[in-house]
């Protein structure tokens, strides 16, 4: 792999969203997870909830401010790395990413202050729809820059004039043929994300005996939403499946690692390879006879295209593509039967009495970050090698600069990512540790009642607050 100008750009962009990606997908979750709790509140009377929304909205603005600096920084690589890209698509693509800002990050900045700072200082009313309107803001968010990348993958509803793009019908830009099923299935990972983070939170003050109260009711909202949504996941990934059947082949042929021409079926599903573009074969294939048929086409003798019916120039690489996808499914299936699990056990009266399901929750966290990743690189890399599909491919879209510019600033990011967004998570954990209010005196069963590691006895005493948000 030679890396010249074109290979560095390229690198700093997966970089810097790779780390962009992670906070958008918790604030979009946690924002209606926190509305949620408000809601509830304002419903019940019962202060628990208002201090476990009071607890996540400081981590929520820690998580947001991360966001909205990492991407700030993208939105200048544009300019910088990919100058022929904004001339191209700009007049599409611009005006998607500009609503945006004028419907998603306006609605949050006005009312994301009030959340974050109105607690005794406005109505409980308008403190609640504060935070539904936050919620609310988040979700645009994801509508339009999903639209925008959508576009990106299909594009529809341009005209090309003089070598630009320019919007010809905007319903048909706004939702091309992928975005509905995409943007489904991006909103869906957010909130299973943050109800993992929030499973693993309940289940880490549950094992060191603090917060219990509070402890039980992350874990059994988290698990409720659970085990709803990651069935559902599934099924949506399977819909969006059929998309990329229809408008994407090759993206499909690199997922699948099927390299024979012609749609002649059926089709193995390969469950292990190592895929070589070079020789145009994979090495160690362990697979399935026709069930990439019958998943794919629905069919026991179905079949779909193969790398080799389309011009080498147009295949997109299979190696990343291929792994992050059976990644991607792996943790699916991981998230599936830990909230399975923990939904039989509290449908027995069991839940939190199992150190070991309550281990293997602790330990959860990061699972859906690493899924919703995994999914980006499975959408990224395997529309390559173009930007804007049909339009633009990604060699012809970076600015007239050298590699030594590229790498230089490429260095300097990781340098000042690694520190910056280290610290944010390291305070974060923090503010885990010192919890949301007075350690709970009757731990469960066997365990010990001690503060989480980290956490000085008096602050699982007194729960002290930490001052972000508070």
């Amino acid at each position: 792999m030679e890396l010249d100008a074109v290979m560095l750009a390229r690198m700093q962009f997966a970089f810097t969203i790779a780390f962009h990606i992670i906070f958008p997908s918790f604030t979009i979750g946690l924002s209606a997870w926190i509305a949620t709790l408000l809601v509830i509140w304002r419903r019940t009377g019962k202060d628990h909830y208002r201090d476990l929304a009071k607890f996540w909205t400081k981590i929520f603005a820690v998580s947001f401010g991360m966001g909205v600096v990492s991407g700030i920084v993208m939105s200048y690589e544009f300019g910088t790395n990919w100058s022929h890209f904004s001339l191209v698509v700009g007049n599409v693509v611009g005006p998607l990413i500009g609503y945006e800002v004028l419907t998603a990050f306006f609605l949050e900045a006005t009312f994301l202050g009030i959340l974050l700072f109105g607690w005794n200082r406005f109505p409980p009313g308008l403190h609640v729809l504060a935070a539904c309107f936050v919620a609310v803001g988040t979700l645009f968010s994801a509508f339009w820059i999903l639209s925008a990348n959508s576009w990106m993958q299909y594009p529809t509803g341009h005209a090309i004039e003089n070598g630009i793009a320019v919007p010809a019908d905007w319903l048909a830009v706004v939702f091309s043929p992928t975005f509905p099923l995409r943007f489904f299935h991006m909103v869906f990972a957010a909130y299973i994300t943050t109800a993992f983070v929030v499973i693993a939170t309940g289940a880490r003050y549950l094992l060191a005996g603090t917060h219990k109260a509070h402890a039980m009711t992350m874990l059994k909202m988290g698990l409720g939403l659970a085990v709803v949504l990651v069935p559902l996941q599934i099924l949506v990934g399977d819909a969006s499946g059929d998309d990329v059947l229809r408008y994407q082949p090759a993206k499909l042929a690199a997922i699948e690692a099927k390299w024979e021409a012609g749609t002649e079926g059926p089709v193995p599903l390969v469950l292990f390879a190592i895929p070589s573009d070079e020789e145009e074969r994979n090495y160690f294939e362990i697979s399935v006879p026709r069930l990439a048929s019958i998943i794919v086409t629905k069919s026991w003798d179905g079949g779909f295209e193969g790398l080799k019916d389309f011009a080498v120039d147009d295949r997109p690489p299979v190696l990343l593509p291929f792994f992050a996808f059976r990644i991607m499914v792996g943790l699916g299936v991981i998230m599936l039967g830990l909230a399975f699990w923990g939904g039989i056990s509290w449908g027995r009266g069991n839940l939190g009495k199992s150190r070991l399901y309550l281990r293997l929750a602790s330990w959860s966290w990061p699972i859906g970050f690493l899924a919703v990743l995994s999914g980006w690189v499975v959408a990224e890399v395997g529309r390559q090698p173009w930007l804007a599909t049909g339009i633009l491919r990604t060699v012809d879209a970076a600015s007239p600069i050298s590699a030594a510019q590229v790498a230089t600033t490429l260095v300097l990011f990781v340098i000042v990512y690694g520190i910056v967004f280290s610290a944010g998570l390291i305070y974060i954990n923090r503010l885990i540790n010192k919890g949301p209010g007075p350690a709970t005196m009757e731990p469960p069963d066997g365990v010990p009642n001690r503060p989480l590691t980290g956490a000085t006895g008096a602050e699982a005493e007194t729960g002290t607050e930490a001052t972000a948000g508070g």
